[in-house]
């Protein structure tokens, strides 16, 4: 038996618009994730960039449970001694709206040049606005 496999170029790409309003940040993440891999499609290999783009509007009101909004921390190192920096929930959303799903995205990909590429496919925004709807993407329900 021999495997086939397809070439990057010539998979098709569908565009997805995911509306975290009110939704888990893990299962918006999640979702994203695994359309960013490709995991939804029966060509799906793991060392190829066979995934969707995703577009991801509403980030600013993505739901944590608990006390995750004052207790969670973001942590970010500057690259100087004593330059390690901590930002709760709350505090991020409110400088970076989009900053938590990202880095939540971010984490769930591969690292590595793969991981770096596949999220160049996500494109995530604070407001339900987006400038590609034009691709025609299809809503996914969560």
């Amino acid at each position: 038996m021999k495997t086939i496999f397809i070439k990057e170029y010539e998979q098709k790409r569908n565009w997805y618009v995911i509306d975290a309003a009110g939704k888990p940040l893990g299962r918006v993440a999640a979702k994203a994730a695994s359309l960013l891999r490709g995991k939804n499609k029966a060509s799906y290999t793991p060392f190829q960039e066979m995934g969707d783009y995703v577009v991801i509007i509403n980030a600013e009101k993505v739901a944590v449970s608990g006390k995750k909004a004052t207790d969670k921390l973001y942590r970010h190192y500057t690259g100087y001694v004593g330059g390690l920096r901590s930002f709760t929930f709350e505090k991020l959303i409110e400088r970076h709206p989009t900053d938590p799903l990202t880095r939540t995205i971010n984490g769930m990909l591969p690292n590595g040049r793969l991981g770096r590429r596949l999220m160049g496919n996500l494109k995530v925004y604070a407001g339900s606005e987006h400038p590609h709807a034009s691709q025609n993407p299809k809503v996914i329900e969560l």
